[in-house]
This record gives C-alpha cells, sequence and structure tokens, in this order.
C-alpha cells in the first residue's frame, strides 16, 4: 500500500504543469482563448509517462474550454489515469482543475502589433484516487506570445498552491515553426519546483499537422528529470473545435 502511494504521488507530482495550463502537446499553452460560443477540446486518447521505473497511462487526457466572450474563457480539464506497476490496481481521476483565462493584450496571435498577454487562473481540484487523496490548491500563470514569419514563441510563468498545500513554481519557453505551415515542427524547454522538495526539467520536440483551421493533431517526445529520477513521455493527440460562428 505504501509503495502504490509513493508511485501515485511521484508520477502525480511529474504531471503538476498539466493542471494549469494546455496547449497540445506542451506543458505551457498560449496567450489566445477560443472565441465566443465556441468549444474547443483537447483530446489525448492514451499518452505514456515513466518516471524512474515507475509508468503511467493517461487513457483519456482532456481538456475543455469554452469561450465566454472576445477575451475570457472557461477551461475544465482531467485525466483518468493507470499505474502500470504490478502492484497497484484501479484507476484515479488526475490533474482535475477548473480555470479561467482572459487577453490581458491583444497582439500578434489575434493579428495585431506586438506580442500577445494573457493569464489564467483557477483551481486545482482534488484528485480522486484511494491510493493518493489529495486537497484543492490553486494556480495563477502568466503567457505571453509572439508572432513571427519564421517562428512562434510563447513564454510561461507560474505559481501555485499544490493539491497537498505546498508552494510551486514553474516556467516554459516553447517555439513553433511557420504558423503557415501544415505541419509544423515544435519545441519546449520546462523547469518546475515544488517546494516539497521535487524538481522537474524537462524538453519536448515535436510536431503539429493542422488538418482543418479548427482540427490539428499533435505527437511530441518529452524527457528530462524529477529530481535525479529520468523522465520519459510519449503525447499525441487531437485538438478540435465547433459551435460559435464556425
Amino acid at each position: 500500500m505504501r509503495r502504490r502511494c509513493r508511485v501515485a504521488c511521484v508520477l502525480l507530482a511529474g504531471l503538476w504543469a498539466h493542471d494549469a495550463l494546455a496547449y497540445r502537446p506542451f506543458d505551457g499553452t498560449d496567450a489566445a482563448v477560443a472565441e465566443p460560443g465556441v468549444f474547443e477540446i483537447e483530446l489525448g486518447p492514451a499518452q505514456y509517462q515513466q518516471i524512474g521505473p515507475d509508468g503511467a497511462l493517461f487513457a483519456p487526457d482532456v481538456v475543455f474550454n469554452y469561450g465566454l466572450s472576445e477575451r475570457w474563457e472557461l477551461v475544465l480539464q482531467g485525466s483518468l489515469t493507470r499505474s502500470l506497476q504490478a502492484e497497484a490496481s484501479g484507476v484515479a481521476l488526475t490533474g482535475n482543475g477548473l480555470f479561467l483565462k482572459g487577453m490581458l493584450r491583444e497582439g500578434s496571435l489575434q493579428e495585431k502589433l506586438g506580442p500577445s498577454i494573457a493569464t489564467e487562473f483557477g483551481f486545482l481540484l482534488p484528485d480522486i484516487s484511494a491510493d493518493a487523496p489529495s486537497g484543492t490548491g490553486g494556480a495563477v500563470s502568466v503567457i505571453v506570445s509572439q508572432r513571427w514569419a519564421a517562428l512562434t514563441a510563447h513564454l510561461n510563468a507560474s505559481v501555485a498552491l499544490t493539491r497537498q498545500q505546498r508552494a510551486d513554481i514553474a516556467f516554459s519557453a516553447i517555439v513553433e515553426g511557420p504558423n503557415e505551415w501544415r505541419v509544423r515542427p515544435v519545441a519546449e524547454l520546462f523547469y518546475e519546483h515544488d517546494y516539497g522538495g521535487i524538481e522537474t526539467r524537462s524538453a519536448l520536440v515535436g510536431a503539429i499537422w493542422r488538418i482543418r483551421e479548427n482540427v490539428s493533431v499533435d505527437v511530441g517526445l518529452r524527457g528530462g528529470w524529477v529530481n535525479d529520477q529520468p523522465l520519459k513521455e510519449v503525447r499525441a493527440g487531437l485538438t478540435f473545435a465547433f459551435g460559435g460562428s464556425r
């Protein structure tokens, strides 16, 4: 029982970034919101993560975004998680969160001059798991994005009170290839420090294939370290939107 609790806690700690930010296949996000009345769904049907010898499957990992107004969207998210260790059993609902994301400044992502700046804040809702009970936390983030002809960059900075009532900070830098390309390469550097004694450093490489204006497919390979344990992750998913004036 103690082994299962330790495995679950370590795996979930490595996933904090998914709780507050969302833009497939990254840990960070972009300074943009869904259009009013539009539903945007970010779906990872089955994603694999391994920290040290301990693996877990997230099937599915889902983020629902809904455009409330020209500058605000509502974000609801969570994952069904299964530990792949022989001594673990059952599934858990993890990474649950409810957030508001708002534009502080419209910029190049909105086809205007200068950087786009957004904020995202809300609640880290309790994980539903008999092996790793948790409380409620909160997070606030600032996102700055800039698009040029040759590339798009997104910088993220976040502070949080985790579900275990510990302070946490996270930073992310994302670079994407030319937005005009149907298939564009992407990369991300990520750092997180949980003041309970967990430090995560990682890098991701991948690609986003824009099938239509409102449908994209993504894939990403992430590697790094959680304290002294190697981190390996495979991400693949789909983002699609409907509603509004589409």
